[in-house]
């Protein structure tokens, strides 16, 4: 993928797998304890949180695998 070229709109299933593949080997190699980033979408901020402990309250199940 050409990282110049203007890329608007839903990812492609290919898209989503490769994002899928290289979150996951940066969770399991770059993440220590957390992680917090942020955003700008047409909607305003999307706000992603990473970490290696349930927070508390929620349960596994709130989870889907990926």
């Amino acid at each position: 993928m050409d990282a110049t070229q203007d890329q608007t709109g839903p990812l492609s299933d290919e898209e989503f797998q490769q994002f899928a593949n290289l979150l996951r080997r940066y969770l399991h190699y770059e993440l220590d304890q957390w992680e917090n980033l942020v955003t700008e979408s047409a909607h305003g901020p999307i706000y992603a949180y990473f970490t290696n402990k349930l927070p508390d309250g929620w349960t596994h199940e709130a989870f889907r695998p990926f």
